[in-house]
């Protein structure tokens, strides 16, 4: 049996993928409370996530949504991991500008230590495919077109960030306009 280069690499992507939500829920978390969500998008999917960040880019005339949506166009897979901003409970905290967790709940803050753990967990996933010599970036776009698709299947998700994943000869990613 012969399996040729773009299905060995399309394989390869997507274990790495795996691995990459893996690692992501072991990252280290804040008072060891796990709010992530984890998903791998791919073909039709990833599609329609290329073209809500066009729709945001042409309707917010934010012009690195569209340049981003170039990317995920020449990703194989695309990491997504988004997170429940639940309150951590720090007394006296204040990071997240409220006085304390209870004002964040009534006035649907977002709990700064819980981003703080979402972006932990993204640089712990995007270690692996940099290991594994996967192209990746950590995409703010990709995660805010999720959300607004609502991809995650939980209105509990708030913040989400994208990791679109490429083998190709040069990163699209990085050596992009």
């Amino acid at each position: 049996m012969i399996t040729k280069g773009k299905d060995v690499e399309q394989r390869a992507v997507e274990e790495v993928a795996a691995l990459m939500c893996a690692a992501a829920r072991t990252a280290p978390k804040a008072k060891g409370v796990d709010n992530l969500v984890t998903l791998v998008v791919t073909g039709a999917d990833k599609d329609r996530l290329a073209r809500e960040m066009r729709r945001v880019a042409e309707e917010h005339s934010i012009g690195f949504f569209a340049r981003d949506a170039d990317c995920v166009d020449k990703s194989q897979a695309v990491v997504l991991l988004g997170q429940r901003p639940l309150p951590a409970y720090v007394p006296q905290c204040g990071y997240c500008g409220f006085a304390d967790c209870t004002e964040n709940i009534k006035n649907t803050g977002v709990c700064a230590i819980s981003m703080g753990d979402l972006g932990i967990a993204a640089c712990s996933a995007a270690a692996v495919a940099a290991l594994h010599h996967i192209d990746n970036r950590i995409m703010f776009s990709v995660g805010r077109a999720a959300l607004n698709l609502k991809l995650f299947e939980d209105d509990n998700v708030r913040e989400a960030y994208g990791i679109p994943l490429s083998v190709s000869g040069k990163s699209p990613f990085f050596d992009r306009k």
